[in-house]
């Protein structure tokens, strides 16, 4: 063979199905999930930033009252790749979620490749999550006379809307508050999976309790002319119309990503098998619900081009001039966006676990504490670059850099399990997709998954064209963020990863022999 094709096939190696199986049982973690806790983990995650934060700026913006469409588009589109989750979650329970999954069906170097983005999913996510928490905290104790200065709890490149769109300015601000969140909840993920799961429990029971009482304390406030016109006519670009509901729900698709994280969990899972299908499709179920209720009740008391701040939630309420409730509402913001922060820093955590146990990363990133059984110390430095982003740049800028992640590793899991189903037919699958597909020149094309694909990539379109033609008007921070930590990614795969391939040594051992 040509040095060209041993290139190849070193490239695109692949796990096994039976090999990934085998190492469910010797990864180490403690296994401490039942259903329950499987589905609040992915309510924790789910609501968070996407309707505490981005709601009201998506609406604002964007959308208008058609940001309830947005949701809806966006949760739509969630639901296909829900499907396919659920199914590798229960044919496939391990640690790793659609890089393992990627991992087995196209290769390592596709491995890679999402691996690199789920990095970049989870820990922007985390950032964008704090900055939330950074405003509804101060704007908390500054109900209570203790005020942040606003340097010290915004980010270093802000984002306003100018006649031309969104553009970037720098300033001389750092988000303190925003680096104290991340370096917290680091703690409480050292401090182990259980304990992590009791402290995530408690948080979601709190706001989800807080967001239905603010339905009911708000929805007799509720004006019907707020809803008029439904979507605002077109302002140009984005701004408005069917292009601004469609950019708002790609701008809120980061929103649902804790049902994915309910899948990096299956090697902590009692009975994976049974219980991520449950976790995965009904988070996503409960929480759209939950979404379609506060953001309506949002826009119908308060007039959508007034909900472009920090806090929507609490202008909703402070409208209504019942300032006890407000604090009240800042108090479930803040445990709603800690236990979202908590659940994306564990799967960030476990993503880089499973790549530093399959020798893509170093060994630190799947060293584990020696009393709590985590990954402590890859936990801490991806929390320290986590604060830094969430320092430096705004909420809009990340949840954008999110949803791209978002999107593309959806993608992956839907074409992985039409793979698997390809090649791999007779695996016991607990759960599998509905509606079936169609099989083309010997490959099986699900009607599910195709649907998933195509709605991931309407999802992540308008955020690449807005990428794009800010580069092309002079605002080029985004798309040189985005070019350097894909860059970074090449490097460190190329020099470290390539060599020390856990899979390539296994398969150069039994060549040997």
């Amino acid at each position: 063979m040509s040095s060209l094709g041993n290139l190849r096939s070193r490239l695109f190696i692949k796990k096994s199905v039976d090999g990934i199986s085998a190492e469910a049982d010797s990864h180490g973690l403690r296994r401490h999930l039942g259903r329950m806790n499987l589905l609040l983990l992915g309510v924790g995650c789910i609501i968070g930033a996407g309707i505490y934060v981005m709601s009201g700026n998506a609406a604002a913006n964007y959308a208008g009252p058609g940001v309830i469409f947005s949701f809806i588009l966006a949760g739509f589109a969630c639901g296909f790749t829900a499907l396919c989750y659920a199914e590798l979650a229960s044919t496939i329970p391990v640690s790793g979620s659609s890089y393992t999954y990627c991992y087995t069906a196209m290769g390592e170097v596709f491995a890679w490749t999402l691996g690199w983005l789920l990095m970049l999913e989870y820990g922007l996510a985390a950032s964008a999550l704090s900055v939330g928490l950074s405003g509804y905290v101060t704007s908390l104790l500054g109900q209570f006379g203790l005020n942040i200065p606003d340097y010290l709890s915004s980010a270093t490149v802000q984002s306003v809307m100018g006649n031309e769109g969104m553009e970037f300015i720098v300033t001389p601000a750092f988000n303190l508050v925003a680096v104290v969140a991340i370096f917290i909840i680091s703690m409480v993920l050292i401090a182990g999976i259980a304990a992590s799961a009791m402290v995530n429990n408690i948080l979601v029971v709190i706001k989800v309790t807080v967001l239905i009482g603010f339905v009911l304390v708000a929805f007799d406030a509720v004006d019907m002319a707020n809803f008029s016109p439904m979507v605002p006519e077109n302002e140009g670009g984005f701004r408005y119309g069917w292009e601004g509901v469609l950019r708002a729900s790609s701008t809120l698709f980061f929103a649902y990503l804790g049902f994915e994280t309910v899948s990096t969990a299956a090697s902590e899972a009692k009975n994976p098998q049974r219980d991520m299908p449950f976790g995965i499709i009904g988070a996503l179920i409960f929480c759209t619900v939950i979404y379609m209720l506060v953001v309506a009740v949002m826009v119908g008391v308060v007039p959508y081009k007034e909900l472009g701040v920090p806090d929507p939630i609490a202008l909703v309420v402070d409208s209504l001039g019942r300032p006890e409730f407000a604090a009240l509402i800042k108090i479930g913001a803040i445990a709603g966006l800690s236990s979202v922060l908590l659940v994306n820093a564990y799967g960030q955590s476990r993503i880089s676990f499973t790549m530093s146990r399959d020798g893509l990363l170093p060994g630190i990133f799947g060293k584990l504490h020696k009393k709590h059984k985590t990954p402590y110390i890859g936990t801490i430095l991806l929390g320290i670059i986590s604060a830094v982003a969430a320092a430096l740049f705004p909420i809009s800028l990340l949840a954008d850099f999110v949803s791209l992640g978002t999107g593309l590793a959806f993608s992956i899991v839907c074409l992985s399990t039409m793979w698997l189903r390809t090649n791999r037919p007779n695996l016991d699958r607990p759960f599998r997709v509905p509606l079936g597909g169609v099989v083309i020149k010997g490959f099986w094309f699900g009607y599910i998954p195709c649907a998933g694909i195509i709605m991931c990539f309407i999802m992540i379109g308008p955020v690449l064209f807005d990428i794009i033609d800010r580069a092309v008007k002079g605002e080029v921070i985004p798309a040189a963020f985005l070019s350097v930590y894909m860059l970074i990614g090449v490097y460190i795969y190329i020099a470290y990863g390539f060599n020390n391939s856990r899979l390539s040594k296994t398969i150069k051992q039994e060549n040997t022999l």
